[in-house]
């Protein structure tokens, strides 16, 4: 236990510039006008922020688990500050222009973190965050202004189910439901195997409770990643949205923050090269979400640290799959959880030489020393032992070849070896929604590669998600019958062969846009390439002849200085120079 009558030499820490000496009095008297005593004034301000908002059951859960933090927070001699950022949440913007909000929004909830903690000077920060792009976001605001950080997911959503006796197709009765199954719901209802009323019962019961989506699609893969990377306590990500244990994580982050400012372990004690690879090892081996790949490279800039998409897809390369999860596989997060957690699949990864153990922790501990304290072990039903594994190789694989100079994604969780070589003409779409109408309309042919351009970070902007066309796929019982390949992204609860982060883009002249109906493309899983068979002068002679980007309607606004800011996927899709160019840390000012 924390001792509470400890007192913190504010001398060096950023708080002493709005609290400190006569000349602050002003500011002081702003925090007396909020009800604060003289003593909290006196001690360390720790952030606490959360992307509560109201917009989907993801982040509904964050504005009560935020008052837990906070009880830590002072438990450790320190004064919490609670604010808010936004979200965008995947789940209610997929399928539409909502989506091309999305990726965007990870830069805007880091820039909105780090300008708040600048400009209010605080200390320290305990984030919290439930969707996609909000984990991701608050732990790049960490590592950018490198204090002591600790993160803390808002949980999973419960698994649905329909009633009992419920007029459902039997595929959907007596077992797990998610949103995953809702997307792929709408297109048996488009291909006329599924009633409307059917589709109405099933829309009520697949998600019934707050938190984020309860396969290993985004969300949970990221919050898998900020255990493994070190910022999150063991196991914190795996309890559900609902259950009260969340509050105990909460309090316990706050407790742990104000022992990390004691001992100044900041973020980038944190997350370094080795942290980032024992990242990318637990995302392979949960057959986690191709977005990892883009948000892994996307952290490690804010650290100044080149951890790419190869580096990523490397390590992916030779770890094995041995975590049965959704959409993959059978089981959601809260089986996870129930089964141990990251800490019992990170143990199983070090049985076979595949973690660093000396990391640094949010815990104040190495990453060894951690796992040293597990003693549950894999149960072979959610988490198989490691020496005996569903695959050999990592749910998620990265490709490279003539189409892909810049690389590609693809995650192969669940696909059979034999389903992992796909050889087939192009059918080329302009944008998402053009390919979502040809497959509503059955407007395609098996054997086909569809291809979804323009959808890049620059070109969409924004890089949306495809789940809206493969969840159609995939309900249409086509989903190993053709394969897709966008310069886009696919979401983590994506099923199929399914190629995204396409690079370069079409916006920036990559080969994506240069394929026309017919070429034949060819996704090779196994060897890890993607190339469309036409000569490098054929190519050449096309781009030659290439009428330049196509044009959108997005001339204003933040979708504009997002697009004119964006990099390529591969480096993360970030937008500024990163921890490589700075000149100050901000801890330090």
């Amino acid at each position: 236990m924390l001792d509470q009558s400890k007192q913190f030499d504010k001398s060096k820490l950023p708080s002493r510039h709005v609290s400190v000496g006569p000349a602050r009095a002003p500011h002081r008297s702003y925090y007396y006008a909020m009800g604060m005593s003289a003593e909290e004034i006196a001690q360390p301000f720790v952030g606490v922020a959360t992307c509560w908002n109201e917009a989907a059951p993801c982040n509904i859960s964050l504005n009560r688990q935020a008052q837990a933090v906070k009880l830590g927070v002072k438990a450790g001699a320190g004064t919490p500050r609670e604010f808010t950022t936004i979200t965008v949440t995947d789940g209610i913007a997929m399928g539409h222009e909502g989506m091309r909000s999305s990726l965007a929004s990870r830069e805007a909830i880091a820039d909105t973190v780090e300008l708040t903690m600048r400009g209010h000077c605080y200390d320290a920060i305990v984030g919290l965050a439930g969707c996609d792009k909000s984990l991701p976001g608050m732990m790049m605001a960490m590592v950018r202004l490198n204090v002591p950080s600790v993160f803390i997911y808002g949980g999973s959503i419960l698994p649905g189910r329909a009633p009992v006796g419920a007029a459902v197709p039997a595929d959907f009765a007596d077992r797990d439901l998610t949103v995953q199954d809702m997307f792929e719901a709408v297109g048996r209802q488009q291909n006329g195997t599924m009633t409307e009323a059917e589709l109405e019962i099933l829309e009520r019961v697949a998600c019934p409770s707050a938190g984020a989506c309860g396969g290993q699609f985004t969300a949970n893969t990221m919050a898998c990643v900020s255990e493994a990377i070190g910022l999150a306590l063991p196991n914190s990500s795996g309890a559900p949205a609902p259950y009260e244990s969340r509050d105990q994580y909460g309090k316990a982050s706050g407790e742990a923050v104000m022992a990390l400012l004691e001992k100044n372990i900041r973020a980038r004690d944190v997350v370094t090269r080795k942290s980032l690879e024992n990242a990318a090892r637990v995302v392979a081996c949960t057959g986690g979400s191709t977005n990892a790949g883009l948000h892994m490279p996307a952290i490690a800039h804010e650290a100044g640290i080149e951890f790419f998409l190869d580096d990523v897809c490397e390590i992916f390369r030779d770890t094995p799959y041995f975590v049965d999860l959704k959409p993959g596989g059978q089981y959601v997060a809260k089986d996870l959880y129930e089964a141990g957690g990251v800490p019992v699949v990170m143990k199983e990864l070090r049985k076979a030489g595949l973690i660093h153990e000396d990391c640094m922790t949010a815990t104040g501990r190495e990453m060894g020393e951690e796992l040293d304290r597990i003693d549950r072990e894999a149960d072979g039903r959610v988490i198989y032992p490691v020496e005996t594994p569903i695959t050999k190789t990592g749910g998620v694989v990265g490709l490279k070849g003539n189409l892909a100079p810049e690389g590609a994604i693809v995650k192969v969780a669940g696909i059979d070896p034999q389903h992992q070589v796909f050889t087939g003409p192009a059918r080329v779409f302009e944008c998402e929604e053009d390919a979502f109408e040809a497959v509503k309309k059955r407007e395609y042919e098996e054997g086909e590669v569809i291809v979804i351009r323009n959808e890049g970070p620059s070109g969409g902007p924004g890089m949306r998600e495809m789940l809206a066309t493969t969840a159609a796929l995939s309900g249409q019982g086509m989903g190993k019958k053709v394969a897709l390949i966008t310069d886009g992204r696919f979401s983590g609860a994506t099923r199929g062969f399914c190629v995204g982060h396409v690079g370069p883009e079409a916006a920036h002249g990559g080969p994506i846009g240069m394929l026309q109906n017919g070429d034949v493309i060819t996704i090779n899983a196994i060897e890890g390439s993607l190339s469309v068979a036409l000569t490098d002068d054929e190519l050449a002679d096309r781009k030659a002849n290439w009428s330049g980007p196509r044009a959108t309607i997005y001339a204003s606004g933040a979708l504009w200085k997002y697009a004119q800011l964006v990099g390529g996927a591969y480096k993360g899709a970030v937008t500024h120079p990163g921890g490589e160019a700075e000149q100050h840390v901000y801890a330090d000012l």
